[in-house]
């Protein structure tokens, strides 16, 4: 049997959840124009997905088959909004830059697909880890993406009103737009798709 460390190194790189199994690609588009809002999406993600794990593997036992998925749903909104909340209370610049997608989070196919298929199905210990190697591994691909996207559709990254880093070299404001997203993501899984192959005898 796995054990917890292999659970948690699975989301980084085995079972990515966007560049292998290309989940969460909505939020992924959308929040990562800026570095800034990548950030906070991702540890959000991180928080929602490792909490609703591990309550649920302590849980499964007392939940019937019945009901499985209403419970889940009721779980996973609760900590979202607990989320949506401190954010709307301590970043709330940030908060309404995410928008829309900050409470989709409760129906993101990466926490649901994890907490039905695993969670449900294993020790708390493993269940948490999954969670953090998943939420983990989804934010520092939003991180990846968004960088491109400001670094290049942009000319430097900002994050908080400061400059962190810029250039002199031309934009390319394409990068900066929805069909931008698709194009970084486009190469990226490329990239992935090919180290993959190259890892595999």
């Amino acid at each position: 049997m796995s054990s917890a460390p292999l659970e948690f190194k699975k989301g980084l790189f085995v079972r990515h959840p966007i560049f292998h199994m290309a989940l969460g690609l909505c939020t992924a588009l959308a929040v990562s124009i800026l570095v800034e809002n990548a950030i906070v999406m991702g540890l959000a993600t991180i928080f929602v997905l490792a909490s609703s794990n591990l309550l649920i593997s302590i849980l499964k036992d007392q939940i019937p088959r019945e009901v499985e998925l209403p419970t889940f749903l009721v779980i996973i909104g609760a900590f979202v909004t607990f989320t949506e909340i401190t954010l709307k209370a301590f970043l709330p610049q940030i908060h309404k830059a995410l928008g829309i997608y900050l409470p989709l989070i409760a129906v993101n196919c990466i926490v649901l697909a994890r907490v039905q298929s695993f969670a449900a199905r294993t020790t708390p210990k493993k269940a948490l880890a999954d969670g953090l190697g998943m939420g983990v591994g989804y934010t520092y691909g939003i991180l990846l993406i968004s960088i491109i996207r400001e670094l290049f559709g942009k000319g430097g990254i900002v994050i908080l009103g400061k400059s962190i880093f810029s250039w002199g070299l031309p934009k390319t404001e394409l990068l900066a737009l929805p069909p931008g997203g698709f194009i970084v993501m486009g190469l990226l899984l490329a990239v992935f798709t090919r180290i993959e192959r190259r890892r595999q005898p």
